[in-house]
């Protein structure tokens, strides 16, 4: 079985959700959601990027969005910024039940790169602390406290104005340049992400906020759950000359698989043809080269195709990348060792 290293999963609320009981929905799992252990192994996947996120009182699964999102054109108002006194106790909870499934011996937070090198040879799961929104990090001081607790990996907004910078809307048609660069604070974040070797994710990033990472970070730039503009014109979407500008750097995107930001009409419906993946696949590689693709599924954060509705599903889009002509060499850069390649330059430079 082809390994897969993921680069987004938001399946940590779902253990907060869960209370005392989480690591036992980590391990045996509910029937719910897109992700638990025996899923994971059911689809070869050895790892990933798992996510702290604050939730908005409003946000794209409210129900009034989601029939807007099922009806383009839209253009969702940003949630309100959360400040850090509010967002710190649902990002330490999140932390705290990552900490926990640690501590059943079946998964390894990736701190460097030997947890990345020991799940690919068959060891304990290793995910990789990621936040996605930095409302959490009030100052310099703060970043270092998270740093020492596992944070690896860090997108500096979300979906929604933070202190540091905005957050693309979910809108249909549209492009990303959408609000202002990045503030002071938010420079200094990326100042100090570097100095401790954090990954910096652009997804979700603004271009303004887009291009202040790539003109003042010094690692690869990385978009960890992102899909094509060309192929499907949503503002969470890369345009080709931010995907040029990643090529440039050395860095990586991982493909979402959400549906909306897949299908060709942006509708929030199930993907009903994993082509169309593959299509966005070919698209990245084509400008990206074969080092520079890998996956960023979302699973437990959005509305998954048809044919990939879990982790257990994996397997179905590995053998849609052999039907499309990809070699099993290619397909492992892809599915696994691209991320594990990345974190390492990133992480070691």
């Amino acid at each position: 079985m082809i390994p897969v290293f993921d680069g987004h999963n938001d399946f940590l609320q779902r253990v907060v959700a869960a209370g005392p009981a989480g690591p036992e929905l980590w391990l045996h799992g509910d029937g719910r959601g897109h992700l638990d252990l025996l899923r994971m192994r059911a689809g070869g996947m050895i790892g990933g990027f798992f996510a702290i996120w604050v939730p908005s009182p409003e946000g794209p699964n409210d129900h009034a969005a989601v029939a807007a999102m099922e009806n383009p054109p839209f253009d969702l108002p940003l949630p309100d910024p959360i400040a850090p006194d509010a967002a710190l106790p649902h990002a330490f909870a999140q932390a705290a039940a990552l900490l926990a499934l640690e501590r059943t011996g079946t998964l390894a937070i990736a701190r460097d790169a030997t947890a990345l090198h020991t799940a690919r040879a068959g060891g304990p799961v290793a995910a990789i602390m990621h936040m996605e929104g930095a409302e959490a990090i009030r100052d310099s001081d703060a970043l270092h406290a998270w740093h020492a607790m596992g944070l690896r990996s860090l997108g500096p907004v979300w979906s929604r104005p933070t202190h540091h910078g905005e957050g693309v809307p979910f809108a249909y048609p549209s492009g990303p340049d959408r609000g202002g660069p990045l503030t002071d604070a938010g420079r200094a974040l990326v100042r100090d992400c570097d100095a401790l070797r954090i990954m910096l994710d652009l997804s979700h990033l603004n271009e303004a906020g887009f291009d202040d990472v790539a003109r003042l970070s010094v690692a690869p730039l990385v978009a960890s759950h992102s899909a094509v503009h060309a192929l499907c014109p949503s503002s969470r979407n890369l345009t080709d000359r931010q995907l040029r500008q990643i090529a440039d750097s050395g860095g990586l995107v991982g493909l979402n698989f959400a549906s909306s930001f897949l299908r060709e009409d942006g509708r929030r419906l199930p993907l009903e043809d994993l082509g169309v993946m593959i299509r966005h696949l070919d698209h990245l590689l084509e400008i990206l080269g074969e080092e520079g693709v890998a996956f960023g599924s979302d699973f437990d954060g959005a509305l998954m195709p048809r044919d990939l509705p879990d982790a257990a599903a994996l397997p179905r889009l590995i053998q849609a990348m052999r039907d499309a002509g990809y070699g099993e060499a290619l397909i492992t850069r892809i599915a696994c060792d691209n991320w594990i390649g990345l974190l390492e330059r990133v992480w070691t430079r």
